[in-house]
């Protein structure tokens, strides 16, 4: 009984390790990133995709420069070539480098830079697969 008492909490200290192994093994492959932007005016840096909870979030890498465009947005494209317009890059007070993709969104293949103002693709980055 005394060898039990003693072997107990080494096992329940090699569960909580093995558990958070996993967990963070799950965590680094819940990143996904794309090719680097190929455009006329984003051509710098990529786009990442992680979950934030509930949320599918997608970011531009610190390499990436925002076009200097009157309105540069950012668009997916799902794997069917359904094409959804989100927020703009440039908000008041600086730039939008994240964004959070709507649940109604079945997927996304691709991220795009577009100029709203001109109705103009700037900028495209793949993933190598859809992501939500």
């Amino acid at each position: 009984m005394k060898l039990i008492t003693r072997i107990l909490p080494v096992f329940a200290l090699a569960a909580l390790f093995l558990g958070a192994g996993v967990s963070s093994a799950a965590d680094a492959n819940n990143m996904h990133t794309t090719s680097a932007f190929q455009g006329s005016k984003a051509n710098t840096g990529m786009a990442v995709h992680s979950r934030d909870g509930n949320k599918s979030v997608l970011k531009v890498t610190a390499d990436f420069k925002v076009p200097d465009t009157p309105a540069p947005t950012w668009r997916v494209v799902d794997n069917k070539g359904n094409i959804y317009t989100l927020d703009a890059f440039k908000i008041k007070g600086g730039e939008k480098r994240e964004v959070v993709v709507p649940n109604y969104v079945p997927n996304v293949a691709k991220v795009q830079v577009y100029c709203a103002f001109a109705e103009v693709l700037l900028g495209e980055a793949s993933f190598p697969s859809p992501v939500k």
